[in-house]
């Protein structure tokens, strides 16, 4: 028990928490008319209702015959209703007790999923406030597990939705890391610019950020009194006005 990290200790008591409540509150029918009753909590929508009697099921019969679909219905609902700690507890235990699952590829695109909704905030969508220089760890950790789902199953049903998905992380990344560099100019801070200015470059040379960097690193150049990389900047710009 000593060798558990902290976040798995707490997977595990959210996930033996909800249990008990569930437990609890959810009539004692039969697996198979209690499984049919989350079926139709789930078409549904009603995301508590559905989680209320996947987790009784999953308590009461943890290796019944419905035991894989209850937790990959627990993953989805989790999901829905942006309860992600426990969809990505789920997740885990899914993983590692059915490391082969003929649909590992869709449990990795849950993953990937809860941890891009990591990645978003109501209030900033509803008002439409710039995020850029928000965090943007969820986001690093959807983009990896898109493009492991890309090369693990490059066939997969979600491979193509993964791929657009990757297209729009990386273009969340690579604005961070200008509105980092855009962070360190007004402070003068001219050679730390300039490396985030290059690591954009480096790993995110086809987005849009790429190009607008191009003024913030010709700054850098110049007030460091480097004119040959600061020429060749100018030549990038006009290249790509």
């Amino acid at each position: 028990m000593k060798h558990l990290s902290l976040c798995g200790l707490l997977a595990i008591a959210l996930l033996a928490g909800c249990s008990t409540s569930s437990d609890t509150l959810v009539p004692d029918d039969q697996p198979g008319d209690l499984y049919a009753e989350a079926q139709k909590s789930l078409q549904q929508g009603l995301w508590t209702q559905a989680t209320e009697k996947l987790e009784a099921l999953d308590s009461r019969y943890p290796f019944g015959a419905y035991s894989e679909q209850v937790q990959m219905d627990l993953i989805y609902a989790y999901y829905k209703s942006d309860n992600f700690p426990l969809a990505e507890a789920t997740i885990s235990r899914f993983n590692r007790l059915h490391p082969s699952h003929p649909k590992a590829d869709w449990v990795l695109y849950m993953k990937g999923l809860t941890a891009m909704a990591q990645d978003r905030s109501f209030m900033h969508d509803l008002f439409r406030v710039d995020r850029s220089d928000r965090d943007p760890e969820p986001a690093r950790r959807a983009f990896a597990d898109f493009q492991r789902l890309l090369e693990r199953y490059p066939d997969s049903n979600y491979a193509a939705d993964a791929q657009a998905r990757m297209v729009f992380l990386k273009n969340r990344l690579a604005n961070y890391e200008l509105a980092t560099v855009d962070f360190y100019i007004r402070r003068g801070a001219w050679v730390a610019a300039l490396n985030r200015a290059q690591q954009l470059q480096q790993y995110y040379p086809d987005t849009e950020a790429a190009r607008k960097v191009l003024p913030f690193m010709l700054t850098a150049y110049n007030e460091l009194g480097l004119e040959e990389p600061a020429e060749f900047t100018r030549q990038m710009m006009a290249i790509n006005p």
